[in-house]
Order: structure tokens, then C-alpha cells, then sequence
């Protein structure tokens, strides 16, 4: 093992939150705390089931390099939601200026004399974020429950029926006010046709009672028949 620490690796632990035969990832980010180029190495104790990128790379003088581990899909749950698999992320100190295509396996190989640091990370299943519950939760002291779903649609069923109620009721009065009116002028209209039937009787008397006086019409008769007409005309109009 190397005398200095060349990579701060966060986290420890690679959560995953497992579900079955679905691919999740889980991020890993390495630091180098050195001013020299690093190169790295990531392994794992099950490499076909497990997806690194960047498995290798260069970690520039004080500068950060974002790992992404992804687990392939599993058919099977393990026993009691317990993983044995294990990472190790090793690193050398590389020549100035190095870039991926120069890292090599032999400088990963400690019997070749070389001083690699290592850091062992474990694997940890947990359980997927929930989604809400549609029970509401306890209210705070002083205020009011959140009404649920079936609240909500009770209520609104309720408005509906009360909504509809008070349109057939105002439907109700504006009928009944309709046949009122109706009968109303039906009276009036009725009571106009019986006082021009009236008029035209009297008219009628006092046409053939000026006969009888004069034997004919005079032009005062003729007058008063003229305005009672145009009266009988306005009343029926009416």
C-alpha cells in the first residue's frame, strides 16, 4: 500500500435501490488529492453484473472524475435483501501529462514493485422510494385534516345534485310565473271582448232608436258611431 492516500472516493457504500428487473445506477465520484496526474482502476467481484464507466481513466491534479456503476436487471431477489459484491478502486501516481490510452495493466500490479492505493467499497441494496400514500396524514395541532380523494368526490357530487336541484326549482318558478301571466292577460284580453261586445250592443240600441225618432241618421249619430268605433278598434288591439 502507498504511504499517501492518492484518491478520496465518495461514498463508502454503493446504494442501490433494488427492484426487480430493472437497471439502476448509482453514481461514485473520485478526488485526487495529490498535484500529480492519477490514474485509476476500478474492479468488482461480479463484473457481469455490474457496468463501470469509466472502469480506467486520468484524475487531473486536484480535480474530480464522476463514476457511474450500473447493476443489470435481476430476475431474483437476494436472501433478505443482502449483497456480498465488493469494488476496489485502485490508484497509481501517473507521468505528467498522461492520458487514458497511456495507463496499462502492469501499473495496477503491485508485484511489479509499483505502490498502489486501494479503497474497498461494499454494495448496498435498499428499499425504493415509496410513492405517497393516498391516506392523509395527521393534521397539525390547530388545523384542519386534508380532505381525501373519495372526500373530494363526495363533495363535488353533492355541489352537482344541489346545483341541479336549484335550477329545477328556479325552472319551477319561472314556469309558474309564465302561466300566471298567461291567465292574466287571457282575462284581460276576455274582459276587453265582453266590453266591446257591450259597446257595440248599445250601439247598436241607439242606432235603431234614432231610426225611430228621425228616420234616419244624423250627423251628431254618425260622430259618436265614428269614436266608439275607433274605441272598440283601440280595446281589441288591446
Amino acid at each position: 500500500m502507498s504511504a499517501r492516500e492518492l484518491l478520496g472516493v465518495d461514498p463508502l457504500e454503493l446504494k442501490f435501490p433494488f427492484e426487480l428487473k430493472k437497471q439502476i445506477s448509482c453514481s461514485l465520484q473520485l478526488f485526487n488529492k495529490t498535484d500529480d496526474y492519477i490514474a485509476f482502476k476500478v474492479k468488482t467481484t461480479s463484473p457481469k453484473k455490474y457496468c463501470v464507466r469509466p472502469n480506467t481513466g486520468i484524475v487531473l491534479p486536484r480535480q474530480t472524475c464522476d463514476v457511474i456503476v450500473t447493476m443489470q436487471a435481476q430476475r431474483e431477489a437476494p436472501p433478505e435483501m443482502q449483497c456480498k459484491d465488493k469494488f476496489l478502486v485502485q490508484s497509481v501516481v501517473g507521468s505528467p501529462g498522461a492520458t487514458v490510452k497511456d495507463i496499462t495493466p502492469e501499473m495496477f500490479s503491485k508485484e511489479s514493485g509499483n505502490m498502489v492505493d486501494e479503497v474497498k467499497l461494499r454494495v448496498v441494496y435498499v428499499s425504493p422510494p415509496q410513492p405517497p400514500s393516498p391516506v392523509p396524514e395527521e393534521s397539525e395541532e390547530g388545523s384542519s385534516p386534508r380532505p381525501s380523494i373519495s372526500d373530494n368526490a363526495n363533495m363535488t357530487t353533492r355541489e352537482f345534485v344541489s346545483a341541479a336541484s336549484r335550477e329545477q326549482t328556479e325552472l319551477q318558478e319561472k314556469s309558474s310565473e309564465a302561466m300566471a301571466l298567461i291567465s292574466r292577460l287571457t282575462e284581460e284580453k276576455n274582459a276587453a271582448v265582453q266590453q266591446s261586445n257591450k259597446l257595440r250592443q248599445e250601439l247598436e240600441l241607439m242606432r235603431r232608436e234614432v231610426s225611430k225618432q228621425h228616420g234616419g241618421f244624423s250627423l251628431m249619430f254618425v260622430v259618436i258611431v265614428a269614436l266608439l268605433g275607433i274605441l272598440l278598434g283601440y280595446i281589441v288591439k288591446t
